[in-house]
């Protein structure tokens, strides 16, 4: 599987294997360095991105799609073109509700995806 390294300059999508980060869900790690980190998320309909929270800032980029997402005791739904922001140790979570594609960036970067 071909995997990004950490201070890579330029990073091919089409060279970049995915993961499975949740059924329905499949993870690619772009381009990263010790204080931030690009990653897309393929979402298949219905896929439910967990509630969860990590000490990572989150700003997450919706390229395509739509997704109910609840950041802390708010849910909305987002749809292509809308950004979201989670600061750190905040709990969130999305469901799927049309086929899409979330763009995440993290500072610092997620030790636990690589």
């Amino acid at each position: 599987m071909k995997k990004t390294e950490k201070d890579q300059k330029w990073v091919f999508n089409k060279d970049i294997d995915g993961e499975q980060a949740a059924e329905g869900v499949v993870r690619k790690v772009l381009a990263y360095c010790d204080s931030m980190m690009c990653v897309e998320n393929h979402f298949e309909e219905g896929a439910v991105g967990k509630m969860h929270g990590h000490p990572h800032t989150q700003i997450t980029y919706v390229a395509s799609g739509a997704f109910e997402f609840t950041i802390g005791d708010e849910t909305k739904i987002v749809r292509a073109g809308d950004t979201l922001l989670k600061q750190d140790g905040i709990i969130h979570g999305c469901v799927c509700l049309e086929k899409g594609i979330l763009v995440d960036f993290f500072t610092p970067m997620r030790e636990d995806f690589i």
